[in-house]
């Protein structure tokens, strides 16, 4: 009984307030916030480098829409195919949670690509070296929005800083991987917000969008060692669906980083 007492008891309810039908939830405010504040970064970053205010606003349009959808799509399809092919219903319920970063970034990667061609014409690695800087940020606030969800916990530990997830029946602690994810994800936009202001990373195209992912997928890929399984289908592989699909965008980021290292600057003249 003195062990349980030396744990963190969490019983948050993931509503703040509820009018007839229509709730809102601490993990809509916190990604809401994050998108706010993400686009005031991203705005001074972009003014500072004389952007128009035309790039701007559709870079974010872009942004929002593609993390949404293709966040949602990759849960969907990566986790809970089974549960969604029954329930298509569900799929548009994001306020209930179930955002897979994987999607999130295969989306904003098609969006950028479609964003690069049409409004910038240059290349699609000049935006994703910027927008990565405070996307870091917002996948901070998700993280913290999962926590508010009692939803993707770890596995149980006996550390002090463990979380009983009391709304879910949980009766032991477990590791609360959801802050150990947003933390990691704030060490990272720290270094690629230190790499774009203090050095000259931003004209290394492709630079700073690798370290992103290698410091956002590389903690992903470990943390999910004490993290639960999301799904059923998960138990007893040898790493989880989580680890299989950082993997890719570890590697993919390290050859970035490789390859811009070895090229020269690039700078373009003010749109």
């Amino acid at each position: 009984m003195t062990d349980i007492l030396n744990f963190i008891h969490w019983n948050v309810n993931p509503e703040i307030f509820q009018l007839g039908p229509f709730s809102v939830r601490w993990y809509g405010l916190l990604f809401a916030s994050g998108f706010l504040i993400g686009y005031y970064i991203g705005e001074r970053m972009l003014k500072s480098e004389n952007v128009s205010q035309q790039w701007i606003d559709s870079a974010f349009f872009y942004i929002i829409i593609a993390t949404v959808v293709g966040a949602r799509l990759g849960h969907v399809f990566f986790y809970g195919w089974d549960y969604y092919s029954q329930n298509p219903g569900e799929i548009l319920k994001v306020w209930h949670g179930g955002l897979s970063s994987h999607g999130g970034t295969i989306g904003i990667f098609v969006a950028i690509y479609v964003y690069s061609k049409r409004v910038t014409k240059r290349s699609m690695f000049w935006i994703l070296d910027r927008i990565v800087v405070p996307t870091a940020l917002v996948a901070a606030f998700i993280r913290m929005g999962n926590l508010m969800n009692s939803e993707i916990y770890g596995i149980e530990t006996t550390l002090p800083w463990g979380f009983i997830f009391e709304r879910n029946g949980e009766t032991v602690a477990k590791h609360p991987t959801q802050l150990y994810e947003a933390f990691s994800y704030l060490i990272t936009f720290v270094v690629i917000t230190f790499m774009y202001w203090k050095t000259r990373a931003k004209n290394k195209e492709g630079l700073i969008f690798g370290v992103f992912f290698m410091f956002i997928f590389g903690s992903r890929f470990l943390i999910e060692f004490i993290k639960e399984d999301q799904e059923a289908f998960e138990a007893g592989m040898a790493l989880n669906m989580g680890q299989w699909l950082s993997i890719p965008f570890v590697l993919f980021g390290l050859y970035l980083a490789i390859r811009a290292m070895k090229r020269p600057e690039k700078f373009y003249k003010n749109n």
